[in-house]
């Protein structure tokens, strides 16, 4: 059974023709470039930081950031972005639509993804998701206390650590219920006086006359496709990324309350977003 949201409607069907190729090949090339000559820099680089800083990073999220940022120029996708950015210690949490959510995030902010350890296999994702620093959370209870204590390492060495509470990805029309396991790890002795969470509503704008869910990526739908869809689009729409003000865990008297008030936060931003 799939634990990934199901839409109701079946995806819309992907066609492609020869103007599309065409597109593919014009932007497909470059990006492929930017990516893995950016991961080829990074990677480089950390051979150096590692046994310099450690978990300290203070280089190559740059690089990450600088291939984030073209990523969009190169597909043509607008970029906006609403906002004040915390500068306090904590994580970001946001809502989830599409995998281009990871290019969005980073372009604008120094973060490190918490993803299921699923993606450290997954070809050519699973690579850029390890270079770049990813905490990888296994669905396992007995490693709850052992990825709690790395968490916190992470979040009180500075690191802004960016996770989805819903727990899986859209359509990017609605924003789902957040679980609240992940923010237990903030109401710890060591952290809950210190920590903030940042709500981030992430929105993606179709263009006229293209179906409003044109980047959500969902269900059982394959990367490539996706990708190839994306590349081929002749008028690319735009993502808005809406920041909220900073939570203080301290605040709040448990993780359920915390996580209730991030979703609110998320969900309204998003909505407005939407209709306007």
């Amino acid at each position: 059974m799939s634990v990934s949201w199901q839409s109701d409607e079946a995806p819309d069907r992907i066609r492609i023709d020869a103007l599309g190729w065409g597109l593919v090949l014009l932007r497909g090339l470059p990006l492929a470039v930017l990516v893995f000559g950016g991961l080829l820099v990074l990677l480089s680089l950390r051979l150096v930081e590692k046994p310099m800083c450690g978990v300290q990073r203070p280089v190559t999220p740059f690089i990450t950031q600088f291939v984030c940022r073209n990523a969009f120029r190169i597909l043509g996708i607008r970029y906006r972005v609403r906002g004040t950015l915390m500068r306090r210690h904590g994580p970001v949490v946001a809502n989830h639509s599409s995998w281009l959510d990871i290019f969005a995030l980073n372009a604008r902010k120094r973060i490190y993804f918490v993803s299921k350890a699923e993606v450290a296999a997954w070809p050519g994702i699973g690579w850029l998701a390890r270079a770049t620093g990813t905490v990888f959370i296994e669905r396992n209870p007995k490693k709850a206390r052992e990825q709690a204590a790395l968490f916190e390492q992470r979040l009180l060495a500075g690191h802004k650590l960016l996770f989805f509470p819903e727990g899986t990805s859209t359509d990017g029309l609605r924003v789902l219920p957040f679980k609240t396991t992940l923010f237990a790890a903030l109401f710890t002795d060591g952290l809950r006086e210190q920590l903030h969470v940042q709500p981030v509503s992430v929105v993606y704008h179709a263009p006229e006359g293209a179906p409003a869910r044109l980047y959500g990526w969902w269900g059982d739908m394959d990367f490539g496709p996706h990708l190839l869809k994306i590349l081929s689009i002749r008028r690319q729409g735009s993502v808005e990324l809406i920041y909220h003000q900073p939570l203080k865990a301290a605040d709040f008297p448990d993780r359920k309350a915390l996580a209730a008030r991030a979703e609110q936060a998320v969900r309204t931003g998003h909505q407005n977003a939407l209709k306007a």
